[in-house]
């Protein structure tokens, strides 16, 4: 593997790189400041970003199926990439093992998964009909995933971690693979693929938006909690296991609008800023 010479590395400059490696491949450096100083660490953390990959993996899984026609299991393959993608972040801070790799390949990650993954999979299901109109409405789903992600990089420092600020691209994907996956073995009418290319719009805005959603980050995985919380956490198993897509579409669809409902009850509440 190529090394670094540390020795030679100055501010504003990249690290001079031993050419001796059989492999044409850079060792990963990133500089992160420990204690108010300023400390470089060669390569990435493996765990963590093994539950990214599985995620990435997922949404291109997703893509592939779909092109031969197996909706369920693209639908399915988006909702495992949300359960990689919600365990490789508590899996980094838990472990500590948190990095500006992680980040950036996260969002790449997330990209696919949440934004090339439903938009394809939803064209392939039922779209594909409306000709133009159905490819600009995925399009602008798409682009708006990219946009989110994109805000959400610059701004991961200075937010509020206990709300997402417009509706977070798994939840978005949540929507569109729940309805894919309710309706997977039914012929789609026209004014059927209409109103889910509106629907996708819609979820494209809300991404984009500056209403509040709940991150759910407070929740402390490591404490005690009352039993009581037990008991709610089975019977949300039992719920949804009485019929897994209808249930998972219904809780994506609550979760979607419970920005906009809120930001309607604080304008009749005479809050001016809507939130």
């Amino acid at each position: 593997m190529t090394t670094i010479d540390e020795n030679t590395h100055r501010d504003g400059e990249r690290p001079a790189v031993n050419d001796t490696s059989l492999l044409p491949v850079d060792e990963h450096v990133e500089e992160v400041s420990e204690n108010g100083k300023k400390v470089r660490h060669k390569g990435v953390y493996l765990l963590p970003n093994l539950f990214t990959t599985g995620a990435l993996f997922s949404g291109f899984y997703a893509i592939m199926v779909s092109m031969s026609g197996k909706f369920e299991f693209a639908a399915i393959a988006i909702f495992v990439a949300m359960i990689l993608d919600g365990l490789d972040g508590r899996i980094a801070r838990l472990t500590n093992t948190s990095s500006a790799f992680g980040v950036q390949y996260d969002s790449l990650a997330d990209m696919v998964s949440f934004g090339l993954a439903p938009a394809v999979v939803a064209l392939n299901w039922g779209l594909m009909p409306l000709g133009k109109l159905a490819w600009a409405a995925s399009f602008a789903y798409t682009a708006c995933v990219a946009l989110r992600l994109a805000r959400f990089n610059t701004q991961v420092d200075v937010i509020d971690k206990r709300f997402f600020i417009g509706l977070a691209s798994p939840a978005a994907a949540a929507v569109v693979a729940g309805v894919v996956w309710v309706w997977h073995d039914q012929v789609i009418p026209e004014y059927v693929a209409l109103f889910a290319s509106l629907g996708m719009v819609f979820l494209g805005l809300l991404m984009v938006s500056n209403l509040k959603y709940n991150s759910f980050k407070g929740l402390d995985l490591k404490g005690r909690v009352p039993f009581v919380v037990m008991l709610i956490v089975v019977l949300i198993f039992v719920v949804v296991s009485i019929h897994p897509p209808m249930m998972l579409l219904g809780i994506a669809v609550i979760y979607g609008l419970s920005g906009p409902v809120a930001w309607g009850w604080h304008l009749l509440k005479g809050d001016s800023r809507g939130r």
